[in-house]
Parts: structure tokens; sequence; C-alpha cells
């Protein structure tokens, strides 16, 4: 928690620790830390560097912290100031760009990324530059970016950035599929599902689009990041296209469910419906949701007999009318 202010995990435990003991030999801290004694020392040094720690004048060989409310308070304000230096400077290198870039040459529109590492990295780095929207296509085979690895999205998520996702089918197959939809949904963003995306895609604040290069078998991951042109306007309607074809996706907790009757379909049975609308058998939502098959073939049966149909297409339609599931 303490890393924003420059201090490494060993070096936080040793602070944490003092301001628990009060004060500490090296020995004791290092048998409390369970880490070495150089390394001990070395931490509060550190520490001592900082404003932390400092050596007691009562007894040689021990460390105390230093008051968290004044040594923290003054690493926090240090740290504000050079973010707003920071900030000003980007501004102005921001101002000299657009100056600079008013009539961009062709070449300058397109920026070409090759290799995995390169990918995540300008994968990631476009999220986190989001200040008001990413929307992403996502494919059932990731290449370059696997969900858990990209850590991007929800620290995006969480400072306020919308998210509209279209995800193919096959995501909701994977063993990890539901858990990070789940998830992303628990942190408001939109799911959509459809049979197949035509491309792996992200769109940043719609004034940056990555788009995925597909080479031959044994070729190194590669994608274009497309700036203000044509080609940008281009996949911000194809993601639109899709967007609007694609079936909503709810789950549990962490989608919106909408809210029937007393007598209409509960959560789980909105859970079943999502997945069956988004093409999933009977056998994989009961799969995924961790029911029994016939569990979902009596649930499937009873939404059937409430929304008064014979045929789950008479079921779908049904749905959407009365509102158990909508495309907003």
């Amino acid at each position: 928690m303490l890393a924003a202010i420059g201090l490494d995990e060993r070096q936080e435990a040793a602070y944490r620790a003092l301001v628990a003991l009060g004060a500490a030999d090296v020995a004791d801290l290092a048998h409390r830390l369970e880490v070495p004694e150089a390394d001990t020392e070395r931490a509060l040094r550190r520490l001592e560097s900082q404003g932390l720690a400092a050596r007691s004048s009562s007894r040689a060989g021990r460390w105390v912290a230093a008051p968290p409310a004044v040594a923290l308070g003054a690493l926090l304000t240090q740290q504000r100031h050079e973010l707003e230096q920071a900030e000003l400077a980007a501004a102005a290198l921001a101002q000299q760009y657009r100056a600079e870039a008013a009539e961009p040459a062709v070449h300058d529109l397109v920026e070409a990324v090759t290799g995995a590492s390169a990918v995540a990295h300008r994968f990631r780095q476009l999220q986190l530059g989001a200040a008001r929207e990413v929307c992403a296509l996502v494919t059932g085979r990731p290449v370059a970016v696997t969900g858990p690895e990209n850590d991007a999205e929800e620290r995006a998520a969480g400072r306020g950035v919308a998210y509209r996702v279209v995800v193919e089918r096959e995501v909701l197959e994977q063993p990890e599929g539901i858990t990070e939809l789940t998830a992303a949904l628990g942190r408001g963003e939109q799911v959509r599902v459809v049979d197949r995306v035509p491309t792996k895609l992200l769109v940043a604040d719609g004034t940056l689009a990555m788009v995925a290069l597909v080479g031959g078998r044994g070729a190194e991951p590669a994608a274009l990041v497309a700036h203000a042109s044509g080609l940008l306007e281009a996949l911000r309607g194809l993601f639109d296209a899709v967007w609007r074809e694609a079936v909503p996706l709810r789950l549990g907790a962490g989608g919106r469910v909408a809210q029937g009757p007393a007598a209409g379909p509960d959560a789980t049975d909105l859970e079943i419906l999502s997945l069956l609308l988004a093409g999933l058998t009977d056998a994989s939502v009961a799969k995924q949701l961790d029911l029994g098959l016939r569990t979902v073939q009596r649930r499937v049966k009873g939404l059937m007999e409430t929304a008064g149909v014979t045929t789950r297409l008479q079921l779908g339609w049904h749905a959407y009318e009365r509102g158990w599931v909508s495309r907003t």
C-alpha cells in the first residue's frame, strides 16, 4: 500500500513492524519479518533516508519508527507536488504535440506493434490512459493478453471508466470465463455475447483503436494502433455494428438482473436464460452455473410455462417482450 511513496514490500513490512513494536533492534526485527538481518538493516536504512525511521538515542542498536501522521504526511505531500509537476509537463507536451501534428503525415496515423510483450504493454497502456470509455471485442483465444493478466481493465473501471465489451460464445465455455465475466459485470461493465467477433479490437475514448493482426502459423503477435483517421472511424463503426447484434449477458450478483413480477423468474432463472440466449446448450449452462442438468431443464420448462409458450424460440421472444432481458 505504501509503494506509491517508494517503499517495497520488505521496507513497508519493516516500518509497520516498527510502528507496532515502538522500537526494536535489527535481530528482533529480522526474526519478526523472517528475513536475513542484512536485508532487514538495508530496509531500515532506506526507511531512515525517507524519514520514516531513526536510530534510538537512548539505546544503541535499536530503531524507532517516526510518527506516521508526520512522516507519511510529508512524503505524500511531496508525491502530490511531483505528480502535479508531471501533469503540467504532460499537458505542455500534449499541447506541443497537437501543434506540431495539426496535419499529421499518413504514416503517423497508424502505429504497428510487434511481439507479445509489446502488444500486451500497448493494450494495457490504452486502457490505463482512457478517461471515459473503453469498447472491446474479445475473442475466445487470446494470443498476447489473457483475462487474468489484464489488471488494467480492473484498474480503469475502478476509477470510473465505462466498459462495453462483446465476447465470443467460446469465452463462456472456458474454465475461468464465467468467473471473469461475473467480475466484469460486478464492476458495472456492460457485456454482450455473439457467436464470433470479427477480430480482437479495443477502442479507447473513441480516439485510439488497437486491432489485432493475424499472421501465418508461428508468426509472433502483432497489432495496429489507429489514431484519428478513416481507419479509426471504420473500427469504431465495426464495434458499434457488432454491439447492436450481440445479446446482453446477465450473471447473478454481477449482472443487472431485470426484476419481473412476483411470479416471474428469479435470479437463477435469468442467469440460465441469459446463457441460453448466448447460445450455450443445457449441459454447458449446467456446468457453468454448477447446477444439475435436470435442474436447468426443469427451470427452462418453468420459464416456458410462465411465459405461456411451447418452444424455446418463443421463450426468447417473450423474454425480450416481458423485459426479462433487454439490449440496453
